[in-house]
């Protein structure tokens, strides 16, 4: 994998307990600096903060991506391909239901990968990706 500049997000959670189930346990990602309102993660080297907000995270829709409902916002990592398996198998054993199962998208055209849906608890959708050739990933 190459080198990026870290990326910064924050996204709402009604329950921090929950996320940190989720995130520190099941992901196992490591927690970084926290407060009574949030928790920042070490999410493979980038900052992600989960801040406590009362209110229900409500998906904007769905788009259509190789025959599958991609939940529309999402987030996620490019990861390398045993990290990404890595993950999923988590995600499995953790009995996470994936909103797409892990599989191959557009195999053997440009931008080849392997892709993977699911939400946390607080409803966030989150994308994981393993790309067969990184420096295919904005090939036409």
């Amino acid at each position: 994998m190459s080198i990026r500049p870290a990326v910064h997000l924050a996204v709402p959670v009604d329950d921090l307990s929950a996320a940190r189930a989720f995130y520190g346990t099941l992901l196992g990602l490591p927690e970084g600096r926290s407060s009574d309102h949030w928790v920042d993660w070490n999410l493979y080297g980038h900052q992600l903060v989960t801040h406590l907000v009362p209110d229900p995270v409500l998906p904007a829709g769905n788009s259509e991506v190789d025959d599958h409902d991609v939940p529309i916002p999402h987030f996620g990592l490019l990861l390398a391909a045993e990290a990404f398996h890595k993950l999923a198998g988590r995600v499995r054993a953790g009995g996470v239901s994936f909103l797409v199962e892990p599989y191959v998208r557009f195999p053997g055209q440009p931008g080849e990968q392997w892709t993977m849906f699911f939400r946390d608890p607080a409803g966030n959708a989150l994308e994981f990706k393993s790309f067969r050739d990184e420096s295919q990933v904005f090939a036409r």
